[in-house]
């Protein structure tokens, strides 16, 4: 099951990990009325105004997200005088925020709180030992529009010309201009037709018949072979956190709805959200 397509925006990790930062030393940065506005409270309104406010320069950000808090806070105050936080619409909306910020809490205290650099060291080191080898090859290419030309330039390689001054001088492609060098790649990474030929070539040779692509004809020239170097710690560690915490998250899903019965009465609801569940499988 794809368990990341199962994950709501409300619930993304990124959005969840904003949640439950440290705010013991709360205190009152400004006052609307009666009203207090905390240290706590501007904390959280930066965190939920953040996409809005991400335009403004990081040393202004805080000022600009008060001055709005500011005016939340005069209007919310204006709509409970008018008697509108006893809407019941309103009521549901209060209700959905709590369950959503309980549902992020818990994710914080249960999951984030427990996993130790440790534990995502220890996932790092199986997934790396897991690892099959994988092959990836360094090459140059030669891009043009015809068969002809791409012939001649075989001819001109076989009379002992540099394939790099040749790419410079004739290919078509955006790696011309760096004497055709491609770097290293792997399998997947090259269209089908090209990623055969050069492959199939020993360090050092190049293709005697040119390669037809999608993007013209080429001639390919492999320089060296090695097995792909697997990902240092440093460079993947978060990617792993990430991994770590929405495993354990679907654990905890998983066992809750063990746990706790769960109904959907309405029909059409019920059936589309057993297809999605099909599909993410």
């Amino acid at each position: 099951m794809n368990k990341a397509m199962r994950l709501p925006a409300a619930i993304a990790i990124t959005a969840l990990l904003g949640f439950g930062s440290a705010f013991a030393d709360s205190k009152v940065v400004a006052k609307v009325g009666e009203l207090e506005i905390t240290t706590q409270e501007l904390a959280f309104a930066e965190s939920e105004l953040s996409r809005e406010f991400a335009q403004v320069p990081a040393e202004k950000r805080t000022a600009a997200i008060l001055a709005a808090l500011i005016d939340i806070k005069l209007l919310a105050n204006r709509a409970a005088v008018e008697g509108l936080d006893e809407k019941e619409s309103f009521k549901a909306r209060m209700a959905f925020v709590q369950s959503r910020n309980l549902h992020n809490l818990y994710f914080q205290e249960t999951i984030v709180a427990n996993v130790t650099d440790e534990e995502v060291r220890e996932r790092f080191d199986n997934e790396i030992a897991a690892m099959a080898p994988e092959s990836e090859i360094k090459a140059r290419h030669i891009l043009v529009a015809s068969e002809e030309e791409a012939k001649a330039i075989v001819a001109e390689l076989a009379q002992g010309k540099d394939f790099a001054e040749l790419a410079k001088e004739k290919s078509t492609g955006p790696s011309g201009a760096n004497g055709g060098d491609l770097g290293f790649f792997g399998k997947g990474q090259m269209v089908p037709e090209f990623e055969e030929a050069a492959f199939g070539l020993e360090n050092g040779k190049f293709t005697t018949t040119p390669v037809k692509t999608q993007f013209g004809w080429h001639v390919i020239l492999k320089e060296e072979e090695r097995e792909k170097p697997k990902p240092e710690f440093e460079q993947v560690k978060d990617q792993i956190r990430q991994a770590v915490y929405r495993e354990k998250y679907f654990d905890l899903v998983k066992q809750a709805r063990e746990e706790t019965k769960v109904e959907i009465l309405d029909a059409e609801l019920k059936s589309a959200v057993e297809a999605t569940s099909e599909e993410t499988e």
